[in-house]
C-alpha cells in the first residue's frame, strides 16, 4: 500500500515538475541573472563580465550583477557555481585557469569542466605581456634573461591566476633565467607589489596592461602571443627572441550541470549574437580580445585539449601539484 501511495504520489508530483521546468524556461529570464568572476575585479576576466552584462541587460530587458568571488586561483567562486542552483541565473566566467590548468596545479579540484557544467560559449582569446620596472635598465626580453642570469635569487613574478603564472614560468624554462613566482589573491595586490618595487617582473594579460603601458614607471618588453598585439607596434612578441614561446588564454560562460536546454539555448544564442553586434565586438578589441566562437557540440573537445596543453606546459616548468 505504502508503494502504491508513493508511486501516486510521484506519477501527480512529476508531470508538474516538468511543466514547472517549461514554464520556468520560457519565461526565462524573470528576476536578475548573477554572473560569478571567480578572481578579484580589474581583470581581463571580470571587465570582460561586465561588458556582457550590459549586453545582456539590454538584450533580456532584465539586471545583470557581476560577483567576484576570488579565491584558491579560481576555485572558489567555480565551485560555488557547480553547486547553485541549475535555473540559469547563476552563471560563470570560464578560463583556462578554472577550466584547464587547475586540473594540473591542483591535487584535487572540486569540480569536473566538463560534467559540472553546460558551456554556453566563448567570447575571446588574448595574450599577455611582460612588464618590468623602468629604474631595472631592462629593455627587452633578452635584457630580462641577462639580468635574472646575473641576479640569481632576486628576480621575482607576480601571479593571480594561470596565466600571469604560466606565461612567467614558460619564459624561465625557454630562457634558462632563474626567476621566483609569488602568488597573489588579486591583480591589484600584484600591481601594487610590482610598483612599490618587490616584484621586479609582471606578466599581464592585455586588458589591465592597457593602463599601465604608457606608465613612466614600467617597461613592456614583450607579448605572448604569437604576433605582436596591434595596437602596441613597438612591442616585439616574446617568440621573436626566443622561438617557440607563445601562450595565450581563453573567456567563456558556463552554467551549472542541469540547467534546462531552453535556457541553454536563449544563453548560448545571447552570446553568439553579441558576437555579431557591432558595438559589442568594438568593445571587445578595446578590451583586448580577438573574437572567437566554439560551437557547444565542439566544446568538450576544446577544453580536453587545452586541459592537455597546459597540462604539458605545467610539466615542462617542473611545477607539483599542490
Amino acid at each position: 500500500m505504502q508503494k502504491f501511495v508513493r508511486f501516486l504520489k510521484w506519477s501527480v508530483l512529476a508531470p508538474l515538475s516538468l511543466c514547472a521546468g517549461i514554464a520556468s524556461a520560457q519565461g526565462f529570464p524573470n528576476k536578475p541573472i548573477k554572473i560569478v568572476v571567480p578572481f578579484g575585479p580589474g581583470g581581463s576576466g571580470d571587465i570582460t563580465a561586465r561588458a556582457f552584462g550590459q549586453y545582456l541587460e539590454a538584450q533580456f530587458k532584465q539586471g545583470v550583477v557581476i560577483e567576484n568571488r576570488a579565491g584558491a586561483n579560481g576555485i572558489l567562486g567555480t565551485e560555488a557555481v557547480k553547486n547553485a542552483p541549475a535555473d540559469g541565473y547563476t552563471l560563470l566566467l570560464t578560463t583556462n585557469t578554472t577550466l584547464a590548468a587547475n586540473l594540473s596545479l591542483y591535487k584535487k579540484v572540486p569540480y569536473d569542466p566538463l560534467k559540472d557544467f553546460e558551456h554556453l560559449g566563448q567570447f575571446g582569446t588574448a595574450a599577455s605581456v611582460a612588464m618590468v620596472s623602468k629604474d631595472s635598465g631592462i629593455r627587452t626580453a633578452a635584457d630580462l634573461t641577462a639580468y635574472a642570469k646575473a641576479n640569481p635569487g632576486k628576480v621575482f613574478f607576480g601571479h593571480y591566476n594561470s596565466a600571469s603564472q604560466m606565461t612567467a614560468e614558460m619564459f624561465r624554462v625557454k630562457t634558462g633565467a632563474p626567476m621566483t613566482g609569488i602568488p597573489y589573491k588579486s591583480i591589484g595586490s600584484a600591481l601594487q607589489d610590482f610598483y612599490g618595487g618587490q616584484l621586479q617582473v609582471l606578466f599581464l594579460e592585455y586588458l589591465p596592461a592597457m593602463a599601465h603601458i604608457d606608465n613612466p614607471k614600467a617597461t613592456a618588453i614583450g607579448v605572448t602571443g604569437a604576433t605582436r598585439f596591434k595596437p602596441w607596434p613597438n612591442v616585439p612578441a616574446i617568440g621573436e627572441t626566443y622561438p617557440g614561446y607563445e601562450l595565450g588564454f581563453f573567456l567563456g560562460l558556463a552554467a551549472p550541470a542541469g540547467t534546462p536546454p531552453d535556457v541553454v539555448r536563449r544563453l548560448d544564442g545571447a552570446i553568439s549574437s553579441a558576437l555579431k553586434d557591432e558595438a559589442f565586438l568594438a568593445r571587445l578589441a578595446q578590451l583586448g580580445l580577438e573574437p572567437s566562437r566554439v560551437s557547444k557540440a565542439d566544446y568538450p573537445r576544446f577544453i580536453q585539449s587545452e586541459i592537455t596543453r597546459w597540462s604539458q606546459v605545467i610539466k615542462d616548468a617542473g611545477i607539483k601539484p599542490e
